[in-house]
């Protein structure tokens, strides 16, 4: 189902320093959830997630990703440079949860959620009621290949389709905060 983002970012979004990221990744991911982002103003999907994380590599601040090959958003996460990590409080809990229940080939998810997708300044698609928006360039990408994992019970207990995540990285190209 082709998606659009309808507004521009507004002025109450404030660029600041990756470095000042509030809280751990442990609990904004892992916790309370996000919503990785990829396509542009055109066609766009979104999908919840409580896996990734952010760092450092390459000399870069960096996040990473984890989309499986079945999920809509591999499509645009694949055919897009950009993509976004959008985190909420937990008043979104339960959009989240039909963001990662639903797919965005039968649904319209901001319709059906309430949430308002905008375009940042680079183009990469976010969410007006977000409270951060970290904003990334692809750099690289990998799929998981089982025979590589050291613990055996990760592909029985994760992978029970056989449908191997791919990982990406992507240099953080900013971090929007709604004031």
């Amino acid at each position: 189902m082709k998606q659009k983002a309808v507004i521009p970012a507004g002025s109450e979004w404030v660029e600041k320093n990756v470095r000042e990221f509030p809280g751990t990744p442990f609990a904004r991911i892992g916790d309370e959830w996000t919503l990785i982002t990829a396509g542009d103003k055109g066609n766009w999907n979104t999908m919840t997630a409580s896996w990734g994380g952010l760092g450092v590599l390459w000399g870069k601040d960096v996040a990473f990703i984890f989309i499986r090959p079945v999920r809509y958003t591999f499509e645009f996460a694949n055919a897009n440079p950009l993509f976004t990590i959008s985190f909420f409080d937990k008043s979104y809990r339960k959009a989240l949860a039909v963001c990662g229940a639903k797919s965005g080939r039968d649904i319209d998810k901001a319709g059906e959620t309430g949430l308002t997708p905008i375009v940042f300044k680079d183009g990469s698609i976010g969410f007006k009621e977000a409270a951060e928006v970290i904003t990334c360039r692809k750099i690289y990408t990998h799929d998981f290949d089982p025979a590589k994992f050291l613990d055996p019970r990760i592909d029985a207990e994760c992978y029970p389709q056989k449908d191997y995540h791919r990982m990406y990285v992507g240099a953080i190209t900013g971090l929007q905060v709604k004031e």
